[in-house]
């Protein structure tokens, strides 16, 4: 590395790959090891243009619905989470399923039905159209009411102000999320809290960093998609902290050298769904330009691992054979032609 009198890194830690997303593009990899290719995934098995272009090449084929898959195959649940009615699609059409949502967006899923259960109206915080939103509100739709952020709070309405909770996306920002639960608290103060956190551990620790190394850098790169909520968190963090500009960019190609027209100190970090390869390549970009001296951020030491899908220690293809085989054929004749029915 090379580097220029004055010129620096601060490198966040953590960043990156977060325990869920870990699990996830693992879980991908194994299935197809286990059982060939091709293995269906619904959505991108993580918000992550390098990681879907990366298994797409192993065999991996991503769809948007799940009818699009081919009865008889094997469809992954990304880590975001399904909605319980994506399930019976599956059995529905006769496929094998493995669930790779992350342990933590599947707590928020049960606290929802948990609060439903006991009839509460329930306040869900975040962005309307994400899927993890899309999934959480899909496990009691009745009960739940979408707030995306504080402006929205002054049209919520509720059957009972004594019987309200709010529960939250994962991907937030730490700050934002509290600001609106502020203001919900405001308008109805029997609102409860959900157990704990629903923002998770690898959001609250990235952003954490994001804050500390604000101050000091002037220019801040977030690696990570466009379509990563943690990501784009990150941008917004790093802004507030006091880093006069901040980009989100896939890779580092998307660098604008005019970014650092009189940048002392540029900070470094990655989205949760971000692989580390992609940071160096950053790092080796900034080197190539005299920003060759790189000082860790670190705001948390992360141990956190999830097991794989139970799914994965079963035999998903023989399954999926079994349940074609129950319609005799039937399935596999609409298949081929969808005239048949």
């Amino acid at each position: 590395m090379t580097a220029s009198p004055g010129r620096r890194v601060l490198l966040a830690a953590p960043r990156g790959y977060c325990a869920g997303v870990d699990r996830a593009v693992i879980a991908v990899e194994k299935a197809l090891e286990q059982y060939g290719a091709p293995v269906y995934v619904r959505h991108e098995i993580v918000h992550n243009k390098y990681v879907v272009q990366t298994l797409e090449k192993k065999g991996a084929i991503f769809v948007e619905q799940t009818e699009e898959v081919p009865p008889g195959n094997i469809v992954m649940f990304s880590a975001h989470g399904v909605a319980p009615t994506v399930h019976d699609e599956a059995r529905q059409g006769r496929l094998a399923t493995i669930d790779a949502t992350c342990p933590l967006v599947t707590k928020v899923h049960k606290e929802a039905v948990r609060f439903a259960d006991e009839d509460y109206d329930i306040l869900l915080i975040g962005h309307e159209g994400h899927e993890e939103v899309i999934g959480t509100s899909g496990e009691a739709p009745d009960h739940i009411t979408l707030v995306d952020g504080p402006e929205d709070v002054a049209k919520v309405e509720v059957r009972d102000p004594s019987k309200v909770v709010w529960l939250s996306q994962t991907t937030l920002s730490v700050d934002e999320t509290m600001e609106t639960v502020d203001a919900l608290k405001t308008k109805f103060p029997g609102l409860i809290s959900p157990p704990s956190d629903d923002i998770c551990y690898a959001t609250q620790n990235r952003q954490l960093a994001v804050k500390q190394m604000g101050a000091e850098a002037e220019l801040v790169i977030v690696v990570g998609s466009r379509n990563s909520s943690n990501s784009k968190r990150l941008v917004e963090v790093a802004k507030l902290a006091g880093s006069r500009e901040a980009y989100l960019v896939d890779f580092a190609n998307e660098i604008d050298e005019a970014w650092l027209a009189g940048v002392t100190t540029v900070g470094v970090t990655s989205g949760a769904s971000v692989p580390e390869v992609l940071v160096e390549e950053v790092l080796e970009f900034l080197s190539q330009r005299g920003y060759g001296d790189v000082e860790l951020v670190r705001a948390a030491e992360e141990s956190i691992t999830f097991s794989l899908p139970k799914e994965l220690r079963r035999d998903l293809r023989e399954e999926a054979a079994a349940l074609v085989a129950e319609r005799g054929g039937f399935v596999k004749d609409l298949a081929e032609d969808p005239s048949a029915e």
